[in-house]
């Protein structure tokens, strides 16, 4: 695993790192309130500052996400809103805010068809949003499921389906129920012990990684109405089952995770300065019995924990990285060796 490049410019701890869809730029946010784009440069493979948004928030930045299109980004904030910018002037301009969170907003995500966008926050509620035409932002839903702070959430790779982490440790998956013009929470995910930080769906969004303060991390598996292993569906809803727990490889809370839709790979973001990357062992057999090896740990990746991690969805092995230590680092993985 080679760190080819540290990319610097931030004050403050970097909470977040995310790439455009076309895996050509990459966002990142801060504790400076400021979101910084990197892009590549018209020669090499080097990343350069493109781009600072200074203006759209008044506390910290805790994550951006791309739309589908790569046209916005989505960022959320400790001041309790969330901004969307465009870039139809051919520069990132923030034209939308939206409030209503009572709380720091942890989290924000874009559905893959781009018609919903979906925020989460400490007020222990997960917002949906239903993008307009004319790139309006409507609530859809405001959903309290959760009893405690909401901590991420991400949309499943192609369904309208919704996950959420929570510090009340369990995972909660949502869908849009039409008939009733409202979104219900159809699955509660309970096996880690303690705060789930984040969560991340495999390529085609049947299986879902979880990692916890707990220091595991947890693959869950989605078993749909008539599956071939006799698990009863009640209400015809799809049930989710822990089928593996990856513990023992962490020393300190795990705060990331992120599943490379290209390579299968999953690379984890520790609060012990550490990235680790595990691989599924398909020795396993039984589809039912799943396994996953920890086949390289990046001791030190960060100088203080690391916060997120984020694989291109381009470029096999590429992942980036940020920390409390201020650093955004760009890492390529020798697929090779693994």
């Amino acid at each position: 695993m080679i760190n080819s490049q540290t990319l610097k410019g931030h004050q403050g701890r970097v909470w977040n790192v995310s790439w455009n869809p076309q895996g050509t730029m990459i966002s990142s946010c801060g504790e400076d309130k400021n979101i910084r784009l990197w892009g590549k440069e018209s020669f090499g493979n080097k990343f350069t500052a493109k781009a600072i948004l200074s203006d759209g928030h008044q506390r910290t930045i805790r994550e951006t996400a791309w739309s589908p299109c790569g046209n916005f980004i989505a960022s959320a904030s400790f001041d309790a809103t969330t901004a969307v910018w465009d870039k139809r002037s051919g520069q990132f301009e923030c034209n939308a805010t939206l409030e209503g969170h009572e709380n720091e907003v942890k989290s924000v995500t874009w559905s893959k068809n781009g018609q919903f966008l979906a925020t989460c926050s400490r007020d222990k509620s997960v917002w949906v949003w239903e993008v307009g035409e004319e790139d309006e932002y409507e609530c859809a839903a405001v959903i309290n499921a959760h009893i405690q702070d909401v901590k991420k959430v991400r949309f499943h790779p192609f369904d309208n389906i919704l996950a959420s982490a929570s510090y009340d440790d369990t995972v909660k998956l949502f869908k849009e129920d039409k008939a009733e013009a409202d979104w219900i929470n159809f699955a509660t995910l309970k096996s880690h012990t303690s705060t789930v930080w984040s969560l991340a769906f495999d390529r085609i969004g049947s299986r879902l990684a979880t990692c916890s303060d707990d220091a595991t991390v947890k693959i869950w598996k989605e078993y749909k109405p008539g599956n071939s292993a006799g698990i009863p569906t009640p209400d015809n809803d799809s049930v989710w089952k822990c089928v593996c727990t990856l513990s023992g490889h962490h020393g300190r809370t795990i705060y990331d995770i992120s599943w490379c839709h290209l390579t299968d790979l999953i690379a984890t973001a520790c609060g012990d300065d550490a990235i680790r990357i595990f691989k599924e062992n398909p020795e396993a057999g039984d589809s039912d019995m799943v396994s996953f090896d920890l086949v390289h740990t990046e001791h030190r990746a960060h100088n203080q924990d690391v916060n997120c991690v984020a694989w291109n969805p381009v470029v096999p092995g590429m992942l980036a990285s940020c920390s409390d230590d201020g650093d955004v680092k760009l890492w390529q993985i020798k697929l090779e060796n693994l």
